[in-house]
């Protein structure tokens, strides 16, 4: 009998301690919740298990496998938003490689010296950590945990210790509940600030951070951002705090709404970016997208 519930009684926190501690293979569903106009016991609006949002997958207690609602997890678009592919390259191998399981595409890309063994590993396990962080954020979901149910065999399986996994995940969500209430509001754009170009002079940004770069326009959300990145709600907002306590963005309400910008919004303290280990955005092409996309 599978084990089941709603994460507002058993956060995902207590249920990867239950599946670390017991050794359990299996796959956690968790579910949209619709309301059944019925109250538990303990007074709470009765939910009733919907769409599928997120499944996460474990082998004798051991996270292996991540993957959410609406946001591609295949190896081409893992290894695309790592920046371990090109955009073009990303594109290519979709066209090309259209009916290719993700293991096999991994040993055509290893001989092929597109990436190698450790990068792939490295992506994957980043894109599932990414996942699973995200949904330690959800409180109020149905969900069910399915013993021995795994991924298929052509999806390619990293295990990942759970003990760390909770851990920073703890650390995250502290940390995000201070930016969720600074970016509440997903629907909000980004702009430049005033002189834009000094502000980037020697500033380090990292894969990510670039992406969401390139998509600052008063016209693009911060939501349609995150989509056009294949970021999680988490993801984005982690970003878009970094780069606005930095002063390389500021977030305003979409063009043509009338209300004003969101108060306090400019004004916000700053704070020096991490330096992080990836490639520096060259100040000429970062001058030449700003020019580009403020004459839009």
């Amino acid at each position: 009998m599978p084990l089941q519930g709603n994460l507002r009684d058993f956060s995902t926190t207590q249920l990867l301690n239950l599946i670390n501690l017991s050794g359990r293979t299996g796959t956690l569903k968790i579910f949209e919740g619709i309301a059944t106009g019925e109250k538990d016991a303990m007074n709470n609006e009765k939910l009733a298990p919907g769409k599928e949002r997120a499944r996460v997958a474990f082998r004798a207690g051991k996270l292996v496998f991540a993957s959410l609602a609406g946001q591609a997890t295949d190896l081409v678009s893992v290894l695309n938003k790592t920046g371990k592919l090109s955009d073009s390259q990303a594109q290519l191998l979709r066209d090309r490689a259209k009916n290719t399981t993700d293991k096999a595409l991994a040993v055509r890309l290893i001989s092929a010296n597109y990436v190698n063994k450790n990068d792939i590993v490295a992506s994957i396990q980043q894109a599932i950590l990414d996942i699973v962080y995200n949904i330690m954020a959800w409180n109020n979901d149905p969900f069910r945990f399915d013993d021995n149910e795994q991924p298929t065999d052509d999806v390619i399986l990293v295990p990942i210790d759970l003990e760390n996994v909770i851990i920073e995940g703890a650390r995250r969500m502290k940390e995000l509940d201070e930016i969720t209430k600074h970016i509440e509001n997903l629907d909000m754009c980004l702009k430049f600030p005033e002189n834009p170009k000094e502000k980037f002079e020697g500033i380090h940004l990292s894969v990510e951070e670039w992406r969401v770069v390139s998509f600052v326009n008063p016209k693009n959300t911060i939501r349609m951002i995150a989509k056009a990145n294949n970021m999680t709600d988490m993801e984005i907002r982690r970003v878009v705090y970094g780069l606005e306590q930095a002063g390389l963005v500021e977030i305003v309400r979409p063009q043509g709404d009338p209300k004003a910008a969101r108060p306090g919004a400019a004004n916000a303290s700053r704070r020096a970016a991490k330096s992080k280990p990836q490639p520096q955005v060259q100040k000429a092409v970062v001058n030449r997208l700003i020019d580009k996309l403020k004459s839009i």
